[in-house]
């Protein structure tokens, strides 16, 4: 046995030590799944999978990794798209998945406020604020398996972020234990605390590069018991921006979500998802979803949205709509939004862009971009969709001749790079709420300026100095 085999063995021995036998995963099928992500583009290895059940086993697990300096690869339910929760392929890192601690600690209806374990699924975070008359309002399309700690981690977004902000937005409070052992508990269900530095927001949004978040407190909202969802035909995204405004003006802080999807992303959830067909009658270019809600009876707010969108389609901004009648029409609406990535993974080789610019300039995006692809790639494919009203636009695209499993896809920069110059010259995010990961860390180095990147790797190298927490991520 060499000295590398012989050190890994020790090291699982005494994992295993820490956490139980049933803790520590070894078999390289087990390991498979958590070796993998979620869009089949990384493939790495690893000592072992480490999963612990408490704050403490989490410390303990550290500690010896600190001791050893060996590479830590937090992960949450591996539901990303930019491959931050797979270690690299040298088979050096340990994996502390997060999902056995996932106790909803306290529910607290008055304050509003809800501390859970990192290792919470978001749907059953969302399915105890119910039970209280409370909401939770981070919804996305992986919200049945993945977890709270990863979704703090990337700083997730999501369809409610016009009403109520990215996951940033919504954590009061963190527990976060650092590269060296210690533990930062922060855990405080304040709106106001004014005593220094923010230190929650250095772990919100850094993909486990400067700690493991393991408990939160999060913010709750009155459950909202009035729902309109609609689904509008439109012409192009400038008149979804139009709608937008309309909408604003007569019905104001209601909007929870407002999603615009191009033809193409239908079709395609038509083609793969069973189950699935179009909403309305006629097809058109483009559509629009949106979602307004209100913590009164909803028959006053539909009379609003009824009344918007009729003068809309007098303004010829709207050729049809449909509104759902029940939840399970509203939820059927939803789930052809929600599918779209999915039905873009069976589909094959997409280029994914998650980017964002002013609500205003959309429009202008989407025309400079789709002519800049098609010029350079006839025939590309462009699957457009997103988050129009806070301004976060998935601009994915299908070259031809390109496919998965081409040995060089990795390095095949070229068509996210001509994207984002654009997205530069907008003013624009290469990233709104997916994260860097390992995907998008070659663009983050060449579109931050070298003042920002000074700053990001100080902070990094004052709390990991070793760097052993998420090596080879963001930086």
């Amino acid at each position: 046995m060499n000295a590398r085999l012989k050190e890994a063995g020790g090291l699982r021995q005494r994992l295993t030590a820490i956490v139980g036998a049933p803790g520590v995963v070894t078999a390289a099928s087990d390991m498979a799944p958590y070796l993998a992500d979620w869009r089949d583009l990384y493939q790495g290895n690893a000592i072992a999978v480490v999963r612990p059940a408490t704050t403490a086993e989490v410390v303990a697990v550290v500690c010896l990794c600190a001791e050893t300096r060996t590479p830590i690869v937090p992960q949450g339910g591996n539901t990303g798209m930019c491959g931050a929760a797979t270690p690299d392929t040298a088979g050096n890192a340990v994996v502390i998945a997060l999902g056995r601690m996932n106790k909803i600690i306290d529910v607290n209806a008055l304050n509003n406020t809800m501390t859970v374990e990192a290792g919470c699924i978001l749907a059953n975070i969302q399915q105890a604020a119910a039970e209280v008359d409370r909401l939770f309002p981070l919804s996305l399309g992986a919200e049945g398996s993945c977890l709270i700690g990863g979704n703090i981690s990337t700083n997730a977004g999501g369809i409610n972020v016009l009403r109520y902000g990215n996951t940033r937005d919504l954590v009061l409070g963190l527990e976060a234990v650092l590269p060296d052992g210690r533990v930062w508990n922060g855990l405080r269900g304040l709106r106001k605390d004014n005593t220094g530095y923010d230190l929650k927001h250095l772990f919100i949004g850094a993909e486990g590069t400067l700690g493991i978040i393991t408990q939160a407190v999060l913010k709750l909202f009155p459950r909202p018991h009035g729902n309109v969802t609609a689904f509008a035909g439109i012409v192009e995204p400038a008149h979804a921006v139009e709608l937008l405004a309309l909408l604003r003006a007569r019905c104001g802080d209601t909007i929870s979500a407002f999603e615009l999807i191009s033809r193409n992303c239908l079709e395609m959830v038509i083609r793969r998802i069973p189950g699935t067909r179009d909403p309305l009658e006629t097809a058109y270019p483009w559509y629009v979803l949106t979602e307004l809600t209100d913590a009164q009876d909803g028959s006053a707010l539909r009379a609003n949205v009824e009344q918007v969108l009729t003068a809309s389609i007098e303004q010829g901004l709207v050729k049809d709509v449909a509104i759902a009648e029940t939840a399970a029409q509203g939820k059927a609406l939803w789930r052809m939004r929600e599918s779209i990535p999915d039905a873009a993974k069976v589909e094959g080789l997409v280029y994914r862009h998650d980017i964002a610019v002013a609500v205003s300039r959309i429009p202008e995006f989407i025309e400079t971009a789709s002519a800049a692809l098609e010029a350079v790639y006839p025939g590309v494919r462009i699957i457009c969709f997103g988050h129009l009203g806070d301004g976060n636009l998935h601009f994915n695209a299908f070259v031809p001749g390109r496919e998965r499993s081409d040995s060089v896809v990795r390095t095949m920069t070229d068509v996210n790079r001509l994207v984002h110059d654009i997205v530069q010259t907008f003013g624009g995010s290469i990233s709104a709420e997916h994260g860097i990961g390992q995907s998008k860390r070659g663009e983050l180095a060449h579109y931050k300026s070298a003042t920002e990147l000074d700053l990001m790797r100080i902070v990094k190298q004052a709390l990991d100095p070793h760097n052993l927490m998420n090596p080879g991520k963001v930086l």
